[in-house]
């Protein structure tokens, strides 16, 4: 935010002259911005002092990992800790995932330590950031007078703050589908911290044969929900995760094409917690099927690295069967004949009817070692 600060003054300039059609402006920082520069402005500049009055700085808290952030400690003293400047400058907190932290008591905790920073800001506690509008917009909370007993060189002191040069961030994007069981894979292995070039890797490891849970007979899939996939933890290994060079995610999210489903996929994250569903939202007849996502963290691995994995996960090649051929299934440690029923079902490669079984699965990708041609076997 501070290099943007030229930026955002000419928007707002600029945003001034349709001021009559909105009631007021919300500026959402990024999550590691020191929202000090962005206050400053309001107060600097004599123009926008007699257009905007600021209303409120409102801090939303990880209650999960806000402890583990403000023990971060710079080896350089004015490097600063973006957690407990948000916390100083916040009029309100949101006091969020609090389902997830576990006993009052440990909420509790939490709060004092949020306190001792910040006395005077009131905290709610929420899930999903959940709150009424009420309790944020035009409330008319931010004190200038509180700010400068905090830093009585608040106004005079314009030098761009020093943040952690080991923070930055990757994004990536590019036209096509992807194979969701693939993207799965990845993303874990991405988020675990051990994620290496997949190169050396075989992208279909760990790939397992699932028995379908919805009716055999409806094959039309017209109307039904697709299963979302949400996940609490995804087993961190914590010792890579708190060594000093180890690649640290702060926040990821993305959007999605999975091949064979009309809803977006999309991501959202925070360290090892992350969440995944389709979107009611739909790709357009002539929207472009792309994907992108975005990493911030600490030690993050090159553009490249990641682009390889993600790209990995992308649907490439034709399918080698068809709707009706009949082919074997690696499935519990043995090889059954199958008719394949659909393609492209749900984001998996094929829907195959086990005949032994009278059972549907679902085949996540077309690899040798789980499908097989009947021919080849014989």
């Amino acid at each position: 935010c501070c290099k943007l600060r030229g930026d955002l003054v000419d928007t707002l300039n600029r945003l001034y002259e349709k001021v009559e059609s909105f009631d007021g402006l919300i500026i959402e920082t990024t999550g590691l911005a020191d929202p000090a520069p962005v206050v400053q402005i309001f107060f600097v500049d004599h123009h926008l002092m007699n257009m905007y009055r600021l209303d409120a700085v409102i801090t939303v808290v990880d209650a999960l990992h806000i402890r583990q952030r403000l023990a971060v400690k710079h080896k350089e003293e004015v490097v600063i800790n973006e957690s407990a400047a948000q916390l100083a400058f916040a009029d309100k907190i949101l006091l969020n995932k609090t389902d997830l932290v576990g006993n009052d008591k440990t909420i509790q905790d939490i709060e004092n330590k949020i306190r001792a920073i910040n006395s005077m800001a009131p905290i709610l506690r929420t899930q999903y950031s959940k709150v009424h509008p009420k309790e944020l917009l035009n409330v008319s909370a931010f004190s200038l007078d509180r700010v400068l007993e905090l830093d009585p060189d608040f106004l005079d002191d314009l030098h761009e703050t020093k943040h952690d040069s080991a923070i930055s961030s990757v994004a990536l994007k590019f036209e096509g589908e992807l194979n969701n069981q693939l993207l799965q894979n990845w993303i874990r292995r991405v988020i675990s911290g051990k994620m290496i070039s997949e190169a050396n890797k075989d992208k279909h490891n760990g790939i397992e044969v699932q028995l379908t849970k919805t009716p055999q007979q409806d094959h039309t899939h017209n109307g039904h929900n697709h299963h979302d996939h949400n996940h609490d933890d995804c087993d961190l290994d914590y010792d890579h995760q708190n060594s000093d060079d180890a690649m640290q995610l702060f926040r990821y999210k993305g959007v999605f094409a999975i091949k064979g489903v009309e809803e977006k996929l999309v991501l959202q994250g925070v360290n090892m917690i992350f969440d995944v569903k389709y979107s009611p939202n739909k790709w357009q007849k002539d929207e472009v099927r792309e994907s992108c996502m975005i990493f911030i963290g600490r030690n993050l691995l090159s553009t490249q690295e990641f682009k390889k994995g993600f790209e990995q996960c992308k649907v490439s090649q034709e399918l080698r069967f068809d709707v009706g051929d009949v082919v074997l299934v690696h499935i519990q440690q043995k090889w059954e004949k199958g008719l394949i029923r659909l393609t492209w079902d749900e984001g998996n490669a094929y829907r195959i009817h086990l005949i032994s079984r009278n059972a549907d699965i679902w085949v996540p990708v077309d690899t040798e070692s789980i499908v097989r041609s009947l021919v080849t076997i014989l």
